[in-house]
């Protein structure tokens, strides 16, 4: 329960106090009305003593009597209506709102911070996570104000107002002053009068009302006198005589109005009058000054509102929001959604706070000041007055009353406890049992004579509670407990249990506990059997605040619930609100519990009319719903915020409560959210149109993914037109992929270097055409003039109801600036269409309108918003702009997307706002330094802040006949048409791909092919020549000629040829392009990256344009070639030919299961390029057979290769490749043109080692920088190593519909090593290995040594001998035949040989095959041989008799001559070398 200002025992005190009441002669009023008060009022900031009354009880013992007060009234002759009553209770709790300015008082209860105060502390409250401690400090306070003060309001002005009952004697008059002045002409006789009128009042058939005490009331006979006006000494003299008649205990001589002067400016006197008129004289009936207010069905509404905002808003009656209804706060047809927004009400301005707030005016507060004429001195002597009274002639006059009615009560006991006696004796009568509240007769109808013994103890124990005796008080109201209930008069019996229950409370010394079940018991008899709520409701009040002094909140709670009722909605709401308080007051809070009963007393407020204190409420209950999950409780809060709001004029209130239903996920019905939308979209313009200020409301629907949102910066390119097939580029339907944005950041990056000779520029940008969340969008994007910026917006409707959306726009600031002037310069003027959306701005930026925009129920759609710029300049684009309204029903609409039509007009109730959305995107989140870690802190995103550049050309791309689907090495031609739609010419048309080896433009040579596509239709992409079948020819080739670098390296940045130069504005120009299949099957992406400038010189951001493409092939199997290379063993006797011979097996699969419709390849040539070698002849020539291979089929040509010569090798020559050509049917394809030598230099290199150098014969010694062991390694390698790549060309018959195509390709193969085989198809490398973590450097790995093999081929044999000898062997028996061995050295170093002739043949085989022999003189030489050196060892062969011998079986050893500790390598045995003998 709230907090209070008083505590207990002086609430109580204060409730219950003497009553006195005045009668004034008219001169008299007229003297106190100087002041602008009447008597009553006058004396009434005086009325509580301050000292000590004494008073002796029926025991004659002292009783004192502590801070006393009384109650000093005008008599008033009617009793107040209950209709009137109530209707001022109500403007008592409207009047009390929470107070401006001060400090709010928040409390933790677990997980909620309540603010249960409403700013009611004067210093801040500490944070405690202890409910108890929270409460203790507060308690403790001394700061502590009260938390609900209209309620103390109500509950001591409802004390007030309670008539007068003949069940109890409280509030009935012990006292009567008769006040005249000593002005009048026979003051005594006005005493008299006035005397006579107290009488015929009291005891008069007349006048029911007032009540009296007892007959005999005391008469205080006052005498006033004006001190500004009157005769001191005249008043004195008729003091005596009123003293002389009436006594001096009954007389005062009052002298007020002693201030003679005005007061001065700056002269103050105390007003204590002020805290006590704002309260309603009930007694006096006095109306308020403004006025009646209205009463509907005993609900009592402000004056501000009219009835029919009472019960909800202003609205068409199409909306149907009567269907909403408020009889009760959680039905389940209440508007309920606000999900779980965190800040739910925390957007709302404090209730009672703010210029909006129109806190009803002080009921009774004068305008003029009180007590103008009275002194200081006037004021002690009112107190003065008061005290003399009380001590004087009240407090003795109770006493000699209650000794009176105690002296009878004794005399009665005696002789009725004898009677009681007797009849029990007699008749036996033993103890009635008591009866229950329900057993008993409702005699709440039996009235008791005045002079009845049990009303007089009643009086008695009135008398006793009055002046605080509270022991001999319980005493005597459990007596007449007795008595009543004995008479079932259970009025009396309830008023009694009340008393005693509160009488035994405030004993001093607490001798017995509080019996709660007395107030049960009274309440229950007062509200059921004598349907008497308002002493129920006093008792309720009572007893709440005594048990919650007892720290009994719970039974405190449930007292005051069980007192709602439907007979008043305020006394309900109020209760309800402090039981809600006593459940947070617990030890252990029950914040949920707290928060349901705000509800209830925040509904029961506004069915009472007070819709401020009904707004409270919810706003202290949403504290605890917010968040939590309880959709619908938070909807019916925020549903009830905004109706009170908006009745309370507090629209922005009101806005930001229907806000919240609608931006989060409702569980409501369609048909609930409908009402909420209407309801919001009738608040909301009912702000608009009240709003002087011309800025746009911000709207809460539909949701916007700020996030998600996407930036386009280009125009609608055309569409493909038959054959031609445009450039994919970049658009919006494409999804974000951050590997393949990495790929062409690095093609861009490529181009730009070369372009800029080698460096990138430090201010270089990539390009991004487009920008959302996933790009990094640190820097300002650049954008062109007369270009459209098209920005994708995600919408999400969160309602289960459509909404339509007109004139949607997006809303933009724009600041023009010249292209050299820095941004954030200083600028003329920044333009926005804020004020006139509608307008298109057509100088500086036009802006594309979306008539009409309709989303479905819970649908996310896409809105493509679209400017274009018309001038330089920084943009910002800040939101989005349109109109916002309920879509008609189904049956209306006739299509659901975007530019719908609706029947007549689009909101057919015409209820829509005009508002905008903030465009808000969060940069991502910095983490690159230690600070930033350690704190959260953002970029920029800068995508809706682009800077507008000058005009830049606007390159299309279209592609004829390009195809989808290729061979392996297939060679098809296209055409590319470059098509310049901008207004500026452009140049350095470049393109750049990952793939180089997969297109070509040709070479710089002249066009050796059909220069239009409707040529090349029959025609082959090769240059041919007739000529005869297996024919060879070799052309000297640049690689520069074809864009390839010295080193062979591939050309990735091609540099296009445009006629003049440039490409001048709406030109266009077809260029040749040969494409050419993969070498692997699958599906290829290929990525095209067109690089172009502008070919005017201007001042701009943007450096260069960039244009993307991605060709998608489908590559099927051709061939697969595999190619091997050997030594030739002859040795010709030029000695320029010598080491020159080779021969070469290439082997051609068809791999190819007849996919694309493939029947059969033929192949038409085979090529060589190499530097150093080419080929010669092919010596299987295939004459007689056709070279063609059907699936599966293989084939195999052995080829002669031979170096190039000297000749050839000149200093023109250098750097050059060879291509030789060997044509195996009619026609030679010359493989040096375009566009065979274009994809032989754009070939993958096999991923081989790097070479060594090529060495001379004379340079042997190591490079610098290498050692000796290196270099000799390096030189063994070189004897075994080939420079040599082979062309296969192609044809393939392909059937396709019905039609035969024939279908050209090539295919490479490099020969690295002799001997070791190599194919067109390499073999997928491996995946590499983890490689483990190493802290300790690795060992430098040890010098690579030549292997056996690279060993075993330094020295080359060769032997020459005539093939058949005629020898007589009859005549001679030994037959002796020379023979000369040739030995050539292939490596450049030097090379120690070992010749062992005393090798046989051992096989038996062998010796059968060819027979056995031996070799005559010296069997075994050691010669030296200087690199690349032709030695004759001139042998001579013995044979005995004919027959064929094989001469190969010397055996050579060689080592290189500066290794000296190596052991000899067998080197490779020549090939069998037969010999004839014939016998003569």
């Amino acid at each position: 329960m709230a907090q209070c200002l008083q505590s207990v025992q002086e609430f109580i005190q204060d409730s219950f106090v003497p009553m006195v009441a005045v009668l004034c002669s008219e001169y008299a009023e007229k003297v106190t009305r100087k002041n602008n008060l009447n008597f009553s009022e006058l004396v009434r900031p005086f009325c509580r003593l301050t000292s000590e009354g004494h008073m002796r009880d029926p025991n004659n013992q002292i009783h004192v009597v502590k801070n006393l007060k009384i109650s000093v009234s005008n008599v008033v002759t009617e009793p107040p209506h209950h209709a009137t009553t109530r209707r001022l209770l109500n403007e008592v709790v409207l009047a009390s709102q929470p107070a401006e300015g001060l400090v709010t008082n928040v409390i933790t209860a677990g997980d909620y911070d309540l603010n249960i105060s409403d700013g009611s502390l004067k210093a801040s409250v500490p944070w405690y996570y202890s409910w108890k401690d929270t409460l203790m400090e507060l308690s403790k306070s001394k700061f502590y104000t009260a938390t609900t003060p209209w309620f103390e309001a109500y509950r001591e002005n409802f004390l007030q107002s309670m008539p007068a009952s003949d069940h109890e004697f409280l509030n009935h008059y012990l006292a009567c002053m008769l006040v005249v002045t000593s002005h009048e002409a026979s003051p005594v006789d006005q005493f008299f009068k006035l005397s006579q009128d107290q009488h015929r009042i009291q005891h008069g058939s007349e006048h029911a009302y007032p009540k009296w005490f007892i007959p005999n009331t005391l008469k205080y006979y006052v005498l006033l006198h004006d001190v500004s006006e009157g005769d001191e000494q005249r008043a004195e003299s008729i003091y005596e005589d009123i003293k002389q008649k009436y006594g001096t205990q009954a007389c005062y001589l009052l002298k007020i109005n002693s201030r003679t002067s005005t007061l001065g400016p700056d002269e103050q006197i105390p007003d204590p009058w002020s805290q006590y008129l704002h309260r309603n004289n009930f007694q006096n009936q006095e109306l308020p000054e403004e006025g009646p207010a209205v009463v509907m069905n005993n609900v009592i509404v402000e004056n501000s509102m009219n009835a029919s905002e009472t019960d909800g808003l202003h609205l068409p009656a199409k909306d149907d929001v009567g269907s909403i209804s408020s009889d009760h706060p959680l039905q389940s047809d209440d508007p309920s959604n606000a999900a779980t927004h965190l800040d739910g009400i925390d957007d709302i301005k404090p209730v009672g706070t703010g210029p909006e707030v129109d806190v009803r005016k002080q009921p009774c507060a004068a305008s003029a000041t009180h007590g103008a004429c009275l002194t200081l001195g006037d004021h002690d002597r009112i107190r003065l007055f008061i005290q003399e009274f009380t001590f004087r002639g009240l407090l003795p006059h109770i006493e000699k009353n209650i000794r009176q009615l105690n002296d009878q009560r004794m005399s009665r006991k005696g002789i009725s406890s004898s009677l009681i006696s007797a009849t029990k004796k007699w008749f036996g009568g033993g103890k009635v049992p008591e009866k229950s509240i329900n057993e008993l007769k409702n005699t709440s109808g039996l009235l008791y004579p005045p002079e009845a013994p049990e009303l007089q103890i009643r009086k008695m124990a009135d008398l006793c509670f009055l002046v605080q005796h509270y022991d001999l008080a319980y005493s005597y109201y459990h007596a007449a407990k007795k008595d009543f209930l004995s008479d079932q008069a259970m009025l009396y019996a309830a008023g009694a249990l009340e008393m005693a229950a509160v009488s035994a409370f405030l004993q001093p010394g607490a001798p017995r506990p509080y019996p709660a079940h007395y107030m049960d018991t009274a309440i229950q008899t007062y509200r059921d059997v004598c349907k008497n709520m308002v002493m129920a409701e006093r008792c309720a009040l009572l007893s709440a605040e005594i048990l919650k002094s007892q720290a009994k909140y719970s039974d405190a709670a449930t007292l005051l619930i069980k007192l709602t009722s439907e007979d008043s909605d305020l006394r309900s709401a109020l209760l309800l609100e402090q039981a809600a308080h006593c459940f947070i007051n617990m030890r252990s809070p029950m914040v949920r519990k707290f928060a349901f009963h705000m509800i209830l007393a925040g509904h029961r407020f506004s069915k009472a009319g007070q819709k401020r204190h009904a707004l409270r409420c919810y706003c202290q209950a949403m504290q605890v719903y917010k968040g939590k999950g309880w959709s619908l409780a938070e909807d019916h809060i925020n549903f009830t915020i905004g109706r009170q709001s908006f009745t309370l004029h507090q629209p922005e209130n009101a806005v930001a409560a229907f806000r919240h239903i609608l931006i989060n996920d409702s569980k409501q019905a369609a048909s609930q959210q409908g009402a909420f939308l209407r309801e919001y979209l009738y608040v909301y313009k009912n702000v608009s149109q009240a709003s002087t200020e011309g800025a746009l409301p911000q709207l809460p629907l539909p949701c916007i993914h700020s996030f998600a949102t996407r930036v386009f910066f280009g125009h609608d390119r055309r569409l493909a037109e038959g054959e031609k097939q445009a450039a994919s580029h970049v658009s919006l339907d494409q999804e974000y992929d951050r590997e393949l944005s990495q790929q062409w950041r690095e093609l861009e990056e490529q181009v730009v270097a070369i372009v800029n000779r080698g460096v990138l520029p430090a201010a270089f940008q990539p390009t991004q055409y487009c920008l959302s969340n996933q790009t990094d969008n640190m820097r300002f994007p650049l954008a062109v003039v007369e270009e459209p910026i098209i920005v994708e917006v995600v919408f999400r409707n969160p309602l289960k109801v459509p909404l339509i959306l007109t004139g949607l726009s997006l809303l933009w600031k724009f600041s023009p600036k010249d292209p050299g002037q820095q941004r954030g310069g200083e600028t003329d003027e920044v333009v926005s269409n804020e004020r006139e959306v509608q307008a298109s701005q057509g100088g500086l930026i036009t802006t594309e309108v979306i008539s009409e925009f309709y989303m479905s129920p819970e649908e996310k759609k896409v809105a493509r918003l679209k400017l274009l710029p018309h001038q330089t300049g920084e943009l910002h684009i800040r939101g989005v702009v349109y109109n916002l309204g309920a879509a008609p029903p189904p049956g209306d609409v006739l299509n659901s997307t975007v530019g719908t039509r609706v029947e007549g007009s689009v909101f057919s109730d015409g209820l829509f706002v005009r508002g905008h959305q903030d465009l808000e995107i969060q940069g991502p989140r910095l983490n690159s330094t230690k600070e930033e870690k350690t704190s959260v802190r953002h970029g920029p995103d800068r995508r809706l802040d682009p800077i507008i550049t000058p005009p830049m050309p606007l390159l299309e791309v279209f592609f004829i006949n390009f195809p989808t689907g290729l061979l392996c090495g297939e060679i098809r031609k296209a055409y590319v048409e470059f098509v310049n739609v901008s207004k500026v010419a452009l140049k350095g048309l470049r393109v750049v791909s990952k793939h180089p080896e997969f297109f070509t433009f040709g070479s710089h040579a002249a066009a050796l092919t059909p220069l239009s596509p409707g040529a090349s239709e029959n025609c082959s992409a090769y240059k041919t020549v007739a000529t005869g079948r297996a024919s060879a020819s070799s052309t000297l080739v640049a690689p520069a000629d074809f864009g390839t670098g010295a080193d062979g390296s591939r050309p990735g940045v091609v540099e296009i040829p445009l006629p003049d130069s440039a490409l001048q504005p709406g030109a266009s120009v077809q260029l040749p392009m040969w494409l050419r299949g993969p070498d692997h099957e699958g599906v290829h992406e290929i990525n095209f990256l067109f690089y172009y400038e502008s070919a005017e010189k201007k001042v701009s951001k943007m450096s260069h344009r960039v244009l993307r493409h991605t060709a998608i092939i489908c590559a099927s199997r051709s061939l697969s070639v595999r190619a091997t290379a050997c030594r030739s063993n002859t040795l010709p006797e030029n000695s320029e030919d010598r080491n020159s011979g080779m021969l070469v097996f290439v082997d051609v699969e068809n791999i190819n299961t007849n996919e694309a419709g493939v029947r059969e390849f033929h192949i038409v040539q085979v090529s060589s390029s190499s530097q150093h070698w080419k080929l010669h002849s092919c010596i299987n020539s295939v004459e007689d057979k056709d070279s063609k291979l059907t699936s599966r089929e293989r084939g195999k040509l052995c080829f002669r290769a031979t170096k190039c010569r000297n000749a050839e090798a000149t200093s023109v020559a250098v750097g050059k490749y060879t291509f030789a050509d060997i044509n195996l049917g009619n026609e030679q394809i010359i493989s040096a043109t375009t566009p065979c030598a274009d994809f032989f230099f754009r070939r993958r290199h096999p991923p081989e080692s790097k070479k060594p150098p090529m060495l001379g014969s004379a340079g042997f010694a190591p490079p610098a920088g290498h050692s000796a062991a290196e270099h000799l390694s390096n030189v063994v390698c070189r004897c075994s190593e080939v420079d040599l790549n082979i062309i296969v060309l192609w044809k393939a018959y392909v059937v396709e519909d019905n039609k035969q195509l024939i279908l050209e390709g090539q295919l490479h193969v490099a020969l690295q090593t002799i001997g070791r085989e190599a194919c067109s198809l390499t073999q997928k490398e491996e995946a590499e290995e983890m490689v483990l973590l190493k802290f300790k450097p690795d060992v430098p790995p040890p010098l690579a040594k030549p292997s056996v093999e690279q060993l075993s081929q330094l020295i080359k044999t060769n032997l020459h001998y005539p093939e058949s000898y005629d020898h007589p062997f009859p005549q001679k028996s030994l037959c002796m035949v020379p023979v000369t061995l040739m030995l050539s050295n292939c490596s450049l170093a030097e090379v120690d040989v070992i010749i062992d002739l005393r090798h046989k043949a051992t096989s038996p085989e062998t010796l059968e095959v060819h027979g056995s022999f031996t070799w005559l003189g010296q069997t075994q030489y050691k010669l030296p041989l200087r690199a690349q050196e032709v030695r004759k060892l001139r042998l001579t062969a013995c044979f005995i008799h004919a027959g064929v011998y094989n001469l190969g079986t010397p055996r050579v050893f060689a080592k290189l001559a500066e290794q000296g500790s190596m052991c000899e390598a067998s080197q490779q045995s020549a090939t069998p070398a037969l010999i004839i003998i014939n016998g003569v």
